[in-house]
């Protein structure tokens, strides 16, 4: 099997009663058993993680969960995919809605971290929050309070040749607008990536 080809994914569906399920991904068919169980775990955590923000965040009962996932990219050995939970509980206003990504390196077998896309010592904070505040102003995009920076953990996924940076509701702009996503070519990024992880992989043009 080539190492390039994508990862296997079949979804698992559990249900917590009427109007209650959460569907999340599972990889299967990896040669490397270890990190598949690793991988899978990872998720199965984040789902949880999830789960338990909903619930312990309201002290009413839930009346409708539902969980889902998108896989933002599945090649070139990465492996880059969201996770998502609606929820709405009894009397409120409205539902809540919290996503979760997850990137893996197939490649070096470990789940990265925003600064591991980036060469080490580069100011990647920096220059990514630039990035963002240019497109807030291109896109006029209504925030609840000044931007500065982004965080050195800022939830992110890799689709393609793209970064795409993500706040949860309510951080940095009012619940209507939903999630506010800034899609970051890996050329405007170019000097800084470090070329043999994710992105250096998915920004070579063969």
């Amino acid at each position: 099997m080539s190492t390039d080809l994508p990862v296997w994914i079949e979804t698992v569906k559990i249900s917590y009663g009427p109007n209650k399920t959460v569907r999340f991904p599972r990889v299967i068919g990896m040669h490397d058993q270890q990190f598949e169980r690793y991988i899978n775990q990872a998720i199965i955590n984040q789902t949880q993680q999830l789960i338990n923000e909903q619930v312990g965040n309201m002290p009413t009962t839930v009346e409708e969960m539902i969980g889902s996932y998108q896989i933002k990219n599945n090649q070139r050995q990465v492996l880059s995919l969201s996770l998502s939970n609606y929820t709405y509980h009894h009397q409120a206003a409205h539902g809540m809605t919290y996503i979760k990504s997850l990137t893996f390196d197939l490649q070096k077998r470990t789940k990265v971290e925003l600064k591991d896309l980036f060469k080490p010592g580069s100011d990647y904070i920096n220059r990514v929050s630039t990035l963002i505040r240019a497109q807030i102003e291109q896109r006029d995009i209504q925030l609840l309070d000044t931007f500065t920076t982004i965080e050195p953990n800022q939830d992110f996924y890799i689709a393609d040749k793209t970064l795409v940076i993500y706040f949860q509701l309510y951080d940095i702009t009012p619940y209507v607008f939903g999630f506010p996503m800034f899609p970051i070519s890996v050329y405007e990024l170019q000097d800084i990536i470090d070329e043999k992880g994710p992105l250096g992989r998915l920004g070579v043009n063969n």
